[in-house]
């Protein structure tokens, strides 16, 4: 991405064997063989990415079956556990083509089913930390993925039970299988998720340098272009699994029943297990380096430790003044370093960075919080409008039918114009912007139910018992679902392509899964705003979630507006090593020399 380099001891040409005035291994960034861009080239050439390698598509599919069977499956969650059941085995619509007819099984009402898909969204977004140790640690993200994708569908095959007639006629026996199949399930998950996203940009080459088009323009391919892009085609399957699932699965529930609804996407998620194992080899893999949180952790522990302070003032001080990271280096402790300091110089920048990165997720709950309503309240809000037909949990494919079509033209069109343009939008920007956005969605959800409590002729309980659906058509909802779509975009996609880019290679995973616990966060906050999501306070909910939501985007800007220019130093530090990885060949240099021919596209 376009910066500065802050470096002003760079002139002329980039020393390979130098960034920031450190030691750099000359085959980390650039290549010889291949033009390296000058300081003032790297500051006002246009930056291009590199073509996409089809192996990373292939890591894409296996994400898009497993967001198809996870998102087949919770589409239709609101309906299993809030409506009761209308009098069929199975819990379909007793008239499916009626225009309101709607499909339940347990019947425990509004709060119940956003208690436990809060709960759902909070334990899938807990567990990563627990993959994500495992896969940096022990078992490498490759298999940490293949074991998880066989916990995943042995929940799947649960879930499948729990709605089957002879269990659903006992709601109890049904509600007991379900929690277990969601549990089982949000193992699995926890498994997949912080690794799979890792594992796609780990196939794209790490070099930067210049290329001269046929038109005789000069550009940089600039890795951390490439990073960009592979993230949005990887949000683009995500979202097209999303929509097949959600889609197809609301219709399962109205026409059959939920038995099939759950079923569909356990059959769909089992094309992963072919697709990984006969591409195996063809990936490239980042072997596990054995416990890296222990040391990352007490190195901060240490740092912490020799400026701490009771007055909290000087504390702070102390910890922002510019040489917290400096002094920890093995090479400027010297004999004085603890015995558990196996790694190099390099490695501690490498924490550093991905530091700056977790204290930038942080504040990511406060957009989440917007985006969750998708799950449980919008879904209850459509259930009392003119449906026309329509299933209630439908409109939610709104978002990512508005991803699928927004993401390309992001990437083919408005992105590289930006670009072209000299217009710097980092992705601290980009964030900001998610939460802005998200804060929209949420006004358009809040003056959509007033004027709903103020058409129904049950008032501020519009969905009660008796109560007629009110005459605002559901498509009125789509403002929204286009907001948080647009918002994603934004915050969502930025914080993959962030947390891989200032990770250390041997903590991305750990990483990824710090991001995704921000989801987890975001739910814990979610269900302490539990007791607003029932009438007659659903106006206050949604309008809590975006005053929460442009507040929090105000203060992130204010916090992070100066990291920005640090963008390109912060993505060009070296790879550092622990313990026996110091004295062995990078893999991630491996990766980046591979003997494939350099192919070069514009972003298309």
């Amino acid at each position: 991405m376009p910066g500065d380099i802050t470096d002003n001891n760079v002139v002329d040409k980039v020393d390979p064997s130098l960034v920031d005035g450190q030691a750099v291994p000359q085959s980390e960034f650039f290549d010889h063989d291949l033009p390296i861009p000058t300081e003032e080239e790297l500051r006002t050439l246009h930056r291009v990415s590199e073509k996409i390698p089809l192996k990373a598509f292939t890591i894409a599919f296996v994400e898009l079956v497993e967001r198809l069977s996870y998102y087949g499956t919770t589409q239709v969650f609101v309906n299993f556990i809030q409506q009761d059941n209308p009098g069929t085995p199975t819990g379909k619509a007793l008239d499916p083509s009626a225009d309101d007819a709607q499909p339940g099984a347990l019947g425990m009402g509004q709060q119940a089913s956003t208690g436990l898909t809060t709960f759902n969204s909070f334990f899938v977004y807990l567990t990563p930390l627990l993959g994500a140790y495992v896969a940096d640690s022990y078992l490498g993200r490759f298999k940490t993925i293949w074991y998880s994708v066989l916990i995943s569908i042995g929940g799947h095959v649960i879930l499948t039970v729990s709605a089957a007639p002879a269990v659903m006629a006992v709601p109890k026996h049904a509600l007991a299988a379900f929690v277990i199949g969601l549990i089982i399930m949000g193992v699995g998950t926890g498994g997949f998720k912080p690794n799979i996203s890792p594992l796609i940009a780990e196939q794209i080459p790490r070099k930067m340098y210049v290329h001269t088009k046929e038109n005789g323009e000069r550009v940089i391919v600039d890795p951390a272009v490439t990073t960009a892009r592979v993230y949005n085609w990887f949000y683009l399957f995500i979202n097209i699994g999303a929509l097949v699932g959600q889609l197809s699965m609301a219709y399962a529930e109205r026409y059959v029943g939920f038995y099939l609804s759950f079923m569909l996407p356990t059959l769909m998620f089992c094309f992963a297990l072919p697709v990984l194992f006969f591409c195996r080899k063809w990936y490239a893999h980042t072997k596990p380096e054995g416990s890296v949180l222990g040391p990352a952790v007490k190195l901060l522990l240490l740092g912490t430790k020799k400026r701490f302070s009771i007055n909290p003032v000087a504390f702070y001080r102390n910890l922002h003044d510019g040489t917290f990271w400096e002094e920890l280096k093995p090479s400027k402790l010297g004999v004085a370093k603890p015995a558990w300091m196996t790694f190099d110089d390099a490695w501690v920048d490498e924490v550093s960075r991905g530091w700056k990165a977790c204290s930038v997720f942080l504040w990511l709950p406060l957009y989440w919080i917007t985006y969750n309503q998708l799950n449980n309240n919008l879904t209850s809000q459509a259930s009392t409008m003119a449906l026309h037909g329509i299933p209630n949990d439908v409109l939610s494919n709104l978002d990512p039918l508005a991803l699928i079509i927004f993401i390309p033209i992001c990437d083919i069109f408005i992105f590289p114009a930006l670009r072209k343009a000299g217009i710097n939008f980092t992705p601290i920007k980009k964030i900001t912007g998610g939460f802005f956005t998200g804060s929209m969605a949420m006004v358009w959800a809040c003056v959509l139910q007033y004027y709903i409590y103020k058409d129904s002729e049950c008032g501020d309980y519009p969905s009660g018992d008796g109560c007629e659906n009110v005459s605002i058509n559901v498509w009125a909802q789509t403002g929204s679902y286009v907001l948080i779509a647009i918002s994603e975009i934004l915050a969502s996609i930025t914080s993959l392509e962030y947390g891989f880019s200032k990770a250390p290679k041997n903590m991305r995973s750990l990483v990824a899964a710090f991001a995704l616990f921000m989801s987890a966060i975001s739910a814990a906050i979610g269900e302490a705003f539990n007791p607003l999501s029932t009438d007659p306070l659903l106006v206050w909910n949604y309008g809590s979630m975006a005053v929460i939501s442009f507040v929090g985007g105000c203060l992130f800007w204010f916090c992070y507006r100066k990291l920005d220019a640090q963008e390109d130093e912060l993505n060009m530090l070296p790879t550092g090593h622990m313990g026996k990885t110091s004295e062995a060949s990078d893999v991630e240099r491996s990766i980046s020399v591979t003997h494939e021919p350099v192919q070069v596209q514009e972003k298309v």
